[in-house]
């Protein structure tokens, strides 16, 4: 009697801000293993408004996270894997993958006076799409290395999004990436190329890579990455995409009118239209589903990141149950960490501030929580006045859905019930994106069968 076949799972990987987190993922949308690592802190003291990492940092935690699933996998095969990362990093790299220097990361904003120079160039495109070139995106990063790091980019073959440099370091396939991670570097949905005012702006445009669709196959994993990694030599590595658009689809958001609040570091909200709709303010960028529709979403300044600088970890979860008895509060926060906002409103120098004394830590907690809340609000009624639909329910994914008095808070605040699924996050996603690939034919299937509503929570 033959023995037993072990199912198959694809996997789903994401190379966060602080991390890298790796699932993997049955036919029936049960996660059989997963794995973690930490990123660590760039080592260089940095001017305000600059944030960098190494590259190779992100392939280490890769591999790290990679190896604990594999190690939980129990002889499943692996059919694919895709990869999420943030949106509007920009890595430099040889022809042979090798980093160029660290990466500047999507919060930096030391590129404001190019991301005019940018927006002025591809004015017509950004109003198309309903976005404004800000410090976020990469096309603005790029032309300040031209400027500053010139040497740098001469010696670059390829400009890549940590997404295409892990693919890349799996697959030893370079110069590829999706049409999500493309839009922050100018390029041109509609026309399905980059435009040619990247060349006006001085900038090589055989550098920027060959552009495919999410889910999209690319290349195998490699021999030597499946001996760093744990992965299965020969698993197919597919097109990823970026970690709000990988969200967005671990929360099961896939029908027009259906909206994900992603809640971690930052705020990322993100939704499903029938229809382009251009934000004159440039707030709102659109990216295009790979079966159609349009994939609008913001992404803000401000989240979670507040409560990691204010409040320790280890007293999160008192403050956290102390916090429903102290909703509402007298304390009007307006919780941005760092300078500068890019939705609901659009300023660089925004800065944080506080109305109001807090008489105590549980008092300025839950207003910190209402503030984040408040936020949100304002980021749907932006998205309703500009035309887009908004439905009942939001669907939450993020860090901050560990905190119970949160959701219900944001319910509370935005007056809509906020679904809740099982296990959510772009490393979830990405295993989506993989099984509509491989196993269902689309994404929209995928999603409806993977991904299951734990929670809902109703506004009071």
């Amino acid at each position: 009697m033959q023995g037993r076949i072990a199912p198959t799972v694809v996997v789903g990987l994401d190379v966060g801000t602080s991390g890298a987190r790796a699932v993997a993922v049955d036919v029936g949308g049960d996660v059989l293993a997963e794995g973690t690592a930490p990123l660590p802190a760039h080592g260089q003291p940095l001017p305000p408004g600059w944030f960098e990492q190494e590259p190779c940092a992100w392939w280490q935690a890769a591999c790290a996270a990679l190896r604990a699933m594999a190690a939980g996998l129990g002889g499943r095969g692996v059919e694919a894997i895709a990869v999420s990362s943030t949106s509007g990093t920009v890595c430099l790299v040889s022809a042979d993958g090798s980093p160029l220097g660290p990466a500047i990361m999507y919060s930096d904003i030391r590129s404001g006076a190019e991301a005019a120079e940018a927006q002025a160039a591809g004015h017509e495109l950004a109003t198309a799409l309903g976005y404004r070139f800000s410090p976020s995106f990469a096309l603005p990063k790029l032309l300040w290395l031209a400027r500053h790091r010139p040497a740098d980019l001469a010696r670059a073959r390829w400009f890549l999004a940590p997404a295409d440099y892990v693919a890349g370091c799996l697959s030893s396939e370079w110069g590829v990436t999706d049409w999500t991670n493309a839009l922050k570097a100018g390029y041109d949905l509609l026309a399905g190329r980059w435009p040619s005012f990247i060349a006006d702006l001085g900038l090589p445009p055989e550098r920027f890579p060959r552009v495919v669709a999410p889910g999209e196959p690319i290349g195998r994993v490699s021999a030597g990455a499946a001996a760093e990694t744990g992965l299965p030599a020969g698993t197919q590595v597919l097109a990823g995409l970026t970690d709000g658009c990988a969200s967005q689809l671990s929360t099961a958001a896939v029908a027009p009118g259906d909206w994900n609040s992603t809640l971690g570091t930052t705020l990322v909200v993100k939704g499903v239209s029938d229809r382009l709709v251009s934000d004159p303010e440039g707030r709102i960028y659109s990216h295009r589903h790979p079966e159609g529709h349009w994939l609008p979403g913001g992404s803000s300044s401000t989240g979670g990141e507040v409560i990691a600088r204010r409040f320790p970890a280890t007293e999160l979860d008192r403050l956290n149950q102390a916090a429903l008895g102290r909703a509402p509060t007298d304390l009007i926060i307006y919780p941005l960490v760092r300078r500068g906002e890019r939705f609901p409103f659009l300023h660089p120098e925004a800065e944080g501030f506080a109305l109001g004394d807090s008489p105590d830590e549980e008092t300025l907690y839950t207003a910190c929580l209402e503030g984040v809340g408040y936020l949100e609000r304002l980021c749907y009624e932006v998205l309703e006045r500009i035309g887009f639909v908004v439905g009942d329910t939001i669907y939450a994914a993020g860090g901050a859905n560990r905190s119970l008095a949160w959701l219900q808070l944001r319910a509370d605040i935005t007056g809509r019930r906020l679904a809740v699924p099982w296990t959510s996050g772009a490393a979830m996603g990405a295993a989506v994106l993989a099984a509509g690939r491989v196993w269902y034919g689309s994404l929209t299937a995928a999603a409806r069968k993977l991904v299951r509503i734990e929670r809902v929570f109703e506004p009071r």
